[in-house]
């Protein structure tokens, strides 16, 4: 018997059950649908957040103080004073694969302009900062290293401090507004960048020279912390490796010494957040996965049922001269076609659902190819195993029992 009739035979006997068959597709809507909207989601939160780190500064490097022991006790990194401004000039003048060197001290209160106030904090640094997280003035100018040198008294603020302070629309340049106690002359308005991946407020922010923290706010002659850049991202490892021996040498540790300061890179935070969410998506995939499994055990179970139910039809077909391989290759198209079309079903409701998501909850998805290849595959596969066993067992009737079969 010829392929073509062979599909025709296919396609009527699962016209006449149609119910039937959409049952027993279902599982395999639903599972396909599951794995592309999940892999899509999954993978649009991977790039959603390497796109926000890439914004923050993909080549940043922060460097913290270390904790230490006293006296038995081991201090945590906050009280310790291991970094110095002679750090920062070293650091900016003998390291050759690390650009725009900035202090950070940084210190919380509340900020009053009239009747409004709202609590944030304040960061002390230099105008290299904007560069190293590649922040934007909108409005106004950057603080000048007169003003740093000085002390000034002056100020850049986000997007959410004017709407707070100045909810009436006017512009904040030149105003002066308080921190605590201290007087600070707003001289820019950082462009707005909103809520990155974490949920954090990128708009919360308040800059200032850091001599203006370090002097008038908090009275300390040491730093909190050093964030630079390196000179491009594949260059973030050896940026890192003159960064600790420069402050080795600087705090005179020995060889079997431990650093007393922490070096952290946004490549590091970016390849823990990927990690984190590939293993996420891994897991959701799995579970929607199950899915696929469960609609192949369906299709198994409905073509046994309809091997025992046309068991008389096919003792008919067989003794005017049907072979078993003509009775195989039937119940395996038929298997097929109901994983197939299942499986087109599903691609199409998954990548719908996909992109009702990114529409309705506004969360990021990118459709991946080989999601859709691999879920028309496995659907293939699926109808050929799970059809397998069913068909081999109508093939190998016996036309005579076949024929007296009620």
């Amino acid at each position: 018997m010829n392929l073509t009739n062979l599909f025709k035979i296919a396609f009527k006997a699962l016209s006449n059950n149609k119910m039937r068959c959409f049952l027993t597709m279902l599982g395999i809507i639903i599972g396909v649908a599951s794995v592309i909207t999940m892999l899509a989601i999954g993978q649009g939160s991977k790039e959603s957040i390497r796109a926000q780190i890439s914004e923050m500064g993909s080549n940043m490097i922060m460097i913290m103080p270390g904790a230490d022991m006293r006296g038995g006790v081991r201090q945590s990194a906050e009280d310790m004073q291991t970094l110095k401004m002679a750090d920062y000039e070293a650091i900016r003048s003998k390291c050759d694969h690390v650009v725009g060197v900035s202090p950070n001290v940084s210190s919380s209160g509340q900020y009053v302009n009239g009747n409004n106030n709202y609590p944030s904090s304040i960061n002390g640094v230099t105008s290299d900062y904007l560069d190293i997280r590649r922040l934007t003035v909108a409005d106004g100018n950057v603080f000048t290293d007169r003003d740093v040198k000085s002390a000034a008294k002056v100020c850049i603020i986000g997007q959410t401090i004017v709407d707070e302070l100045f909810p009436g629309g006017d512009s904040p340049i030149g105003k002066v507004i308080r921190f605590d106690k201290l007087p600070l002359t707003v001289v820019g308005v950082l462009e707005a960048k909103g809520y990155n991946s974490m949920g954090q407020d990128q708009d919360d922010i308040v800059l200032a020279p850091y001599t203006t923290v370090m002097k008038r706010v908090l009275a300390i002659d040491y730093i909190q912390g050093i964030i630079c850049s390196a000179t491009s991202e594949e260059y973030t490892d050896v940026a890192i490796d003159e960064i600790t021996d420069v402050l080795r040498s600087n705090h005179k540790l020995k060889a079997s010494d431990d650093d007393d300061f922490r070096i952290h890179s946004q490549q590091e935070l970016s390849n823990m957040l990927s990690s984190t969410s590939d293993m996420m998506t891994t897991l959701l995939a799995c579970i929607a996965g199950i899915s696929l499994l469960v609609g192949g055990i369906g299709i198994m179970n409905i073509m046994y049922v309809s091997v025992t139910e046309r068991t008389r039809e096919i003792g008919l077909r067989m003794s005017i001269g049907a072979r078993g391989i003509d009775i195989l290759s039937q119940f395996l198209i038929e298997s097929v076609i109901i994983s197939i079309t299942g499986g087109i079903i599903g691609i199409i409701m998954g990548c719908t659902a996909a992109f009702v998501v990114k529409g309705i909850l506004n969360w990021p998805i990118a459709i991946q190819g080989y999601s859709v290849i691999l879920s028309f595959f496995v659907c293939t596969l699926t109808g050929v195993f799970f059809g397998w066993y069913p068909a081999k067992k109508a093939s190998n009737l016996d036309p005579i029992e076949a024929l007296r079969y009620e």
